[in-house]
């Protein structure tokens, strides 16, 4: 197996630089970058991590918490995180929570012990400030939430705007006709749930329609809720004519109740859903989607905490990176039986 000195010799740079070059701990040219890699890679050059963890207090190690791998808007997030890991000599660690609380908190108890050098988190639900995410950042080790945020935490932060995502889609169900639009949200622990409200009901007080509570259901973001609250809007009273529910597993859920009901889409309820769900557009009717860029805030995400584990970042004030969402209206909301006078979308934003 070569040694450091070996691509330091073959790259004509210091064993110094190498180290730089392979830690990334200090800036250098990407001229140089690239020759000392070109020699490391003709000589199989592989960074002894152990020693180099012993001597640098680093393990170059990231962990990644989950709250749930089995919805499909995560595993395009991990793909993203670990793209931006493995480009600047990182190693991805991943754990689900299950949304469970004492499961996160056994998993940050873990990533301690292991000394990650910084950790990736979608947090649970949380009533209160949580105590493991504070002792994480009083123990030095960067942290970044992704699509939620704890409460009561300052922390660095990639979301989406889920107020803007929202209000764009009821924006789009009012300007074809609907005033009966029902919603089913997430669990309201969940700051993402809570901002998805407030940009359904800011999109129906600007058209003037008043937010009537037996239009709105609680889910928890899983596909049994949306499943069930589906068929508790379509069978309640008034009857909704468009289901808008908060994320894609409710979404597959609510499609489900839909079909076993014996109704058509968009003809007898109409469906738009907040997130990308697999074959949205292969579905019949093509699913109108709150399109959210995953993989994104995945990749926003690593590269913010690797700046903040290299001290590339100097400041320690909190970065909040806000991404946008995009509407991608399809046949399930294009209907032609909601007669009443279309609502032009407003020109106010949020």
């Amino acid at each position: 197996m070569a040694t450091i000195k070996e691509v330091a010799k073959r790259a004509r740079v210091s064993v110094g630089t190498v180290s730089n070059v392979m830690s990334g701990a200090v800036s250098v040219s990407a001229a140089l970058r690239e020759r000392v890699e070109r020699a490391a890679r003709e000589l199989s050059y592989q960074p002894n991590h152990v020693a180099r963890s012993l001597k640098s207090r680093k393990t170059q190690t990231l962990g990644m918490v989950i709250s749930d791998i089995t919805n499909p808007f995560f595993p395009l997030m991990v793909r993203g995180a670990e793209d931006a890991a493995v480009k600047r000599g990182y190693l991805l660690n991943i754990f689900n929570t299950d949304d469970h609380v004492e499961r996160e908190q056994t998993v940050f108890a873990m990533l301690r012990v292991r000394r990650v050098d910084g950790v990736l988190a979608v947090v649970a639900p949380h009533s209160s400030k949580p105590a493991h995410l504070q002792q994480m950042i009083d123990a030095g080790t960067p942290l970044v939430c992704l699509d939620r945020l704890p409460p009561g935490l300052q922390v660095d932060a990639v979301v989406v705007d889920n107020a803007k995502g929202a209000a764009m889609c009821v924006r789009h169900l009012l300007s074809m006709g609907h005033r009966l639009i029902g919603m089913i949200s997430g669990s309201s622990a969940l700051q993402t749930a809570r901002e998805r409200v407030n940009g359904y009901r800011k999109a129906l007080s600007e058209a003037g329609i008043p937010f009537n509570p037996d239009l709105l259901r609680e889910g928890d973001f899983r596909l049994e809720s949306g499943y069930r609250l589906a068929k508790d809007l379509i069978l309640g009273n008034p009857r909704p004519t468009v289901l808008f529910v908060a994320n894609g597993l409710m979404g597959m859920g609510a499609i489900k109740a839909i079909q076993e009901m014996g109704l058509r889409c968009p003809e007898d309820v109409a469906i738009a859903v907040f997130d990308d769900v697999p074959g949205a557009d292969i579905f019949r009717p093509q699913l109108t989607v709150v399109s959210q860029p995953a993989y994104e805030i995945g990749y926003r995400g690593a590269e913010l905490l690797i700046q903040r584990i290299t001290g590339e970042i100097k400041s320690t004030k909190p970065v909040s990176v806000v991404l946008e969402p995009e509407l991608k209206v399809r046949e399930s909301t294009l209907g032609v039986r909601y007669t009443a006078q279309p609502i032009p979308n407003p020109v106010a934003q949020l």
